[in-house]
């Protein structure tokens, strides 16, 4: 294992895995009465940005404005501290495993370039579905499931539904 390690071709057995990120969903649960999602962090940020920016129009739009005011500052959610603790623990596991490098990952049928603007795209999409379901795939589905809902255990089917279609219509990008 020390030899995988050092090689970088050490990852952790995905059933333990799975069970320590329901064991952090529960203690989530347990800490904050819900569950985790790292759409709102980037809505936060999104809002602090806009607000920094422009604080006129921020103040002025309808949906910015309800998520800035006196007392609460956007950044101080524990969404945001949730997701740049997931950004840290990914940095340290790949200096830990020696897997920190700069690459793109991509099939030797594509090239770097249209990888990144797919996963762009995707992205961009993804983001925009978040904000118009009002959470991400964590917290509509993930958590959602966790609290026996039918909604969560819906919405992760449809999303598996989706994304098995989408993964046959684009499987060139990356196969």
């Amino acid at each position: 294992m020390e030899k995988n390690k050092k090689s970088g071709t050490f990852y952790l057995n995905p059933y333990l895995s799975g069970f320590i990120f329901g064991m952090v969903l529960l203690i989530t649960f347990i800490i904050t009465g819900r569950g985790m999602g790292a759409s709102g962090a980037v809505k936060s940020t999104v809002v602090e940005a806009v607000n920094t920016v422009a604080p006129a129009h921020a103040e002025k739009s309808d949906y910015y404005s309800k998520f800035i005011s006196d007392d609460a500052h956007p950044m101080n959610t524990w969404l945001v501290f949730e997701v740049i603790g997931i950004l840290g623990g990914a940095f340290l596991s790949g200096l830990i495993f020696n897997r920190l490098k700069f690459k793109v990952e991509h099939s030797p049928k594509i090239t770097s370039r249209r990888r990144l603007i797919f996963a762009l795209l995707g992205g961009t999409l993804f983001g925009i579905g978040s904000q118009l379901a009002k959470g991400c795939t964590s917290g509509a589905a993930l958590s959602g499931m966790a609290v026996l809902s039918l909604g969560g255990f819906i919405t992760m089917m449809a999303i598996f539904g989706t994304a098995f279609v989408f993964a046959w219509i684009f499987k060139k990008n990356w196969i």
